[in-house]
């Protein structure tokens, strides 16, 4: 027998905290100007290069993004430091992750009408998790008291459609009665803050999604009406950290790919197409003309990326509204964003609408989820 699962109730953490383009400028100069300065024998020598100012006209123009939430911003803007400073918590606290993820999840069920009772599984998905083991979801589950069990995965940027595909399948096969994705996101960690390149891209967020039987929903819901995944491998995207680090020669070295790298002209030339594609496919197999799609919400790495993919499966620039953007408040919050932007522009779509999820990045990876609002 099988089941048609459905979204039924999202959440969304934000920080408190907030970084706007203007005060990230001003630290990065900073620790530009220390950087030449310290360095200037060097750079007139030709042996090191020159830092480079950043303004908040090349940040704009770069990604569209104007602002950011973060877990702490003192460390990030100091020039001194330039990276979030968070407190060291005993193995008896709850995790930084897992309290996100937890406040997020209980929005989701809040959403949906629903208790930790009716849930069957915990799904954590995200690009960086913040130990090996134990599984951070395991850790989740527990604190929100939910029964059955739980895991990790990361797809990096594509870990939530990856994640709603697994519990969708679940879902539908009658494994479970219902699943939370949650992804909670502190990108902060892994961006190297002193890259002018990409000193600006990341927020930290998590986000959750409550995946159940329809038939079990409380209220209005999102059908999933199908689901596809694609992975193909590039070193275009890339964060070389890891346990073996120490285990190298150069391993506890202060290496740049330790930190979130891309080759980001080659990221735009390859994964568009890429992206493009995989969804063109998917809604011709499901019979879904570009004039019955109502909305898509877009993984939200780079407002030049969106525009293109949205005219791309449309045949047209997307009219206001069709494709909504959050990365300009929130900036890439990898796994999160496309969540983010279902969760804020869905609730006004009418019975019968259509619309996909889609989210894409490091692997090369992407995923979309088509679904139906009911109710």
């Amino acid at each position: 027998m099988s089941f048609t699962p459905a979204i039924t109730g999202t959440g969304v953490f934000t920080p408190e905290l907030s970084i706007s383009n203007a005060e990230l400028v001003v630290a990065f100069n900073a620790y530009a100007d220390r950087f030449n300065a310290e360095n200037a024998d060097a750079i007139a020598a030709g042996e090191v290069e020159a830092k480079q100012h950043s303004s908040e006209e090349f940040i704009l123009k770069a990604s569209g993004i104007e602002r950011r939430y973060v877990m702490d911003k003192s460390g990030i803007l100091d020039p001194a430091v330039m990276h979030p400073l968070l407190r060291q918590r005993s193995d008896d606290e709850p995790s930084i992750m897992a309290e996100m993820a937890v406040d997020a999840a209980e929005k989701a069920l809040k959403a949906a009408g629903k208790t930790a009772a009716d849930v069957g599984a915990v799904i954590c998905a995200a690009s960086n998790l913040e130990r090996a083991y134990p599984a951070v979801a395991i850790e989740i589950q527990q604190l929100l008291g939910v029964q059955g069990f739980a895991f990790d995965m990361n797809v990096a940027c594509s870990s939530a459609t990856f994640g709603i595909q697994a519990a969708a399948d679940m879902v539908r096969s009658g494994s479970i009665k219902s699943a939370l994705v949650v992804n909670p996101e502190i990108c902060s960690a892994h961006l190297e803050w002193r890259d002018r390149d990409c000193h600006f891209i990341f927020g930290d967020v998590a986000t959750a999604t409550l995946i159940e039987r329809a038939e079990d929903a409380a209220g209005p819901y999102f059908e999933i009406r199908s689901t596809r995944c694609a992975t193909e491998f590039s070193n275009n995207i890339r964060n070389n950290n890891g346990y073996l680090r120490r285990s190298r020669p150069d391993g506890l070295k202060d290496r740049r790919d330790m930190q979130f790298m891309q080759n980001g002209r080659k990221v735009f030339k390859e994964v568009l197409p890429m992206v493009s594609q995989h969804i063109g496919g998917h809604m011709e197999d499901e019979g879904i003309s570009a004039d019955q799609l109502k909305r898509l919400w877009l993984h939200q790495a780079n407002k030049s990326m969106n525009d293109f993919i949205g005219k791309k499966v449309l045949g047209r620039d997307p009219a206001p509204g069709e494709q909504p953007n959050i990365l300009q408040d929130y900036a890439n919050t990898s796994s999160a964003g496309s969540i983010i932007a279902f969760s804020q522009n869905s609730e006004d779509l009418s019975a019968g609408d259509l619309g996909i999820i889609c989210s894409f990045g490091a692997g090369y990876s992407v995923g979309s989820v088509i679904v139906e609002r009911r109710g």
